[in-house]
């Protein structure tokens, strides 16, 4: 793209409402680094969300909320009742001392405050950290900490299957040491017995009843922070992202609108928690902005059974379905009537997110879902980008199983080789970085601009570092090798994890499986595969497994990526977004279990004691 500031400038005037227009559309220096996007605009994403609309679209379905339990009537909120919650819960935190730029603990489940409660904070300028209603006492302090947050809006409990969770006694744990929260807000779900304490905690319920359902917004300049969101990392400590009001609104509508080809009377569903990256950007303020209906669900795929996914699909007429290679995994491992005894004729679009799709569960879903007829979107963004990046547009972009294919507009990726050049031309592969800023990127870490500097942008000159390997193929698309630190050097040669575990992936009997190197004394590092298979079988057969695996791995790679070593598992450590703890993986693999470092925001530290 030649003049992406020109191109962006035609975006942000067209499709939203400014308070006052911007003096300048992009002032950056990736050496510093420092990005400002139309300095001296002035806006509130929630009039682009909300109140814009409400001269033609009051009536129509905002949110539709679909329960954990299917015997529970869904929520239809209308755009005109989705602005007298907003403004109500507003007022209810300007009641409580809540004020511009104060930080906001939200820890909810998927319920309908979860999303009020975000939009409030966005209204009055308040900046909110949502933390998924998954982590531990000590992970949601150690984030309330860090970004000394004054209030913390939870529930009573949460509904999640057949189980429920106690997540007032979550927050009660983790306020033991947060100095600096004055106030609680609980929303009634669960109607569990919980602790009140004194002049901290206060029910939701009573003072949206008192509270006002008229809110002016909060102007905000373009820069001014929107939330903070936050992210693992590498070290252990979780990174802050910090993402500004104007730019991120324009690059999550954008993106949205154009990777979903979503049109007026569509509605979206984005299966993502809200707790995510994913579901600020596509289930609210990219949907919001479009006056889209976006649905949000409260349960698990495979509750009451594995055909939930697909019965909401028929139920509310579902046009886009945005989910996790990981779901679509677990779901093609059920019986197939799961998905034939459902109509699913209403869907357009398809989308991955969270990370490669592979080619079996890729098929899967073309074949079984789309019925080959709703191509399907393999999105590569990243907590740090705010937005997709690289993405099929559908029925414009020709699809190519496990390819994210080709940057959006604006995006300029370039690969780089080890020694900081930029490789040229295609059929190659290399670091994936971005060369030019794009609306959405978050502006810093919170509190720690020098680790955002050298996470990002210290690795290659002028660039953001994404810390993903990719490959180019002959006509330009992309194809995510996974992360850097997952590019194993074998005998020279730069192997990326993704395309292997694709491979042993294909065998029929292995539902999923992950790759790490460990150190060998001739080829510098080999190659160690925990592997999960469909069905446990007797231990006698796992060497011919072992045989087959290699065998599929060699015709599919090469012979150079066969694994030394296969340990058959029953689970993999993963995070609450579904992905996989390699960190831990490679400790296991080195024989250093001792220091597995912290996992206490593990799914499923069980796997530990039963693999």
């Amino acid at each position: 793209m030649r003049d992406p500031e020109n191109f962006w400038s035609e975006i942000a005037e067209e499709h939203f409402v400014w308070r006052k227009p911007w003096d300048k559309v992009l002032d950056w220096n990736f050496s510093t680094p420092e990005v400002k996007w139309f300095e001296g605009a002035q806006l509130n994403i929630t009039e682009n969300c909300i109140d814009r609309h409400l001269a033609t679209k009051a009536d129509k379905t905002a949110i539709i909320f679909e329960p954990n339990d299917p015997s529970e009537e869904a929520q239809h909120i209308s755009y005109k009742q989705l602005h007298e919650k907003v403004c109500a819960f507003a007022n209810v935190l300007k009641e409580q001392g809540i004020k511009k730029g104060d930080r906001v603990c939200i820890y909810l489940p998927m319920i309908p405050e979860l999303a009020v409660s975000v939009l409030a904070c966005a209204r009055i300028g308040a900046i909110h950290s949502v933390v998924f209603a998954g982590f531990s006492a000590t992970a949601l302090a150690t984030r309330i900490n860090d970004c000394e947050c004054n209030m913390v809006i939870t529930s009573d409990g949460s509904f999640r299957g057949t189980k429920t969770i106690d997540l007032k006694g979550i927050v009660d744990e983790a306020l033991e040491n947060t100095p600096t929260i004055k106030s609680v807000l609980v929303v009634k779900r669960t109607d569990a017995d919980i602790n009140m304490k004194d002049g901290r905690d206060h029910w939701l319920q009573p003072l949206l009843e008192k509270a006002s359902k008229e809110c002016v917004i909060e102007i905000m300049d373009a820069e001014d922070p929107l939330f903070i969101l936050y992210t693992s990392g590498s070290t252990g400590k979780p990174k802050g992202m910090l993402h500004t009001t104007a730019g991120y609104m324009v690059y999550s509508a954008y993106t949205f609108k154009n990777v979903f080809q979503y049109k007026e009377g569509d509605v979206y569903w984005c299966t993502a928690d809200i707790g995510w990256i994913t579901g600020h950007s596509y289930i609210l303020y990219g949907p919001l902005a479009n006056g889209a209906t976006t649905i949000m669900f409260e349960g698990v795929p495979n509750h009451p059974d594995f055909g939930r996914f697909w019965e909401i699909i028929e139920k509310h007429k579902v046009n886009q379905f945005y989910t996790a290679p990981t779901a679509i995994r677990a779901l093609a491992k059920e019986k197939l009537e799961f998905v034939e005894n459902h109509d699913l004729s209403s869907l357009k679009v398809l989308g991955t997110v969270g990370e490669p799709i592979n080619e079996e569960a890729w098929h899967w879903y073309n074949d079984n879902v789309g019925k080959k007829k709703s191509p399907i979107v393999d999105t590569w963004w990243q907590t740090e980008t705010g937005g997709i990046m690289i993405s099929p547009i559908p029925y414009a972009t020709p699809t190519i199983p496990t390819y994210a294919t080709l940057p959006l507009p604006g995006i300029q990726p370039a690969l780089m080789d080890e020694h900081g050049k930029e490789i040229e031309g295609n059929q190659v592969d290399g670091r994936l970085c971005i060369k030019f800023p794009w609306p959405g990127m978050a502006r810093t870490i919170w509190g720690d601009h020098k680790r955002y500097k050298e996470t990002y942008f210290s690795a290659y000159e002028n660039k953001y570092f994404t810390g993903d390997g990719a490959l180019r193929d002959t006509v330009g698309y992309y194809r995510i090798t996974g992360r850097v630190d997952d590019v194993i050097i074998v005998s020279g040669h730069n192997l990326g994890t993704a395309p292997i575990e694709d491979a042993i992936n294909e065998h029929p009997a292995v539902a999923e499986s992950a790759i790490v190197g460990f150190p060998h004394d001739v080829k510098g590092n080999a190659l160690y595969g925990y592997v999960i298979l469909k069905e446990t079988g007797e231990s006698r057969l796992h060497e011919n497994l072992r045989k087959e695996i290699n065998q599929i791995i060699t015709e599919h790679i090469g012979p150079i990526a066969k694994l030394d070593k296969i340990q058959f598992t029953v689970g993999l450590p993963k995070t609450r977004s579904g992905k996989i703890m390699r960190r831990i993986l490679r400790k296991i693999a080195h024989k250093d279990t001792d220091n597995l470092g912290d996992i206490s925001t593990l799914l499923n530290p069980e796997v530990f004691k039963r693999s």
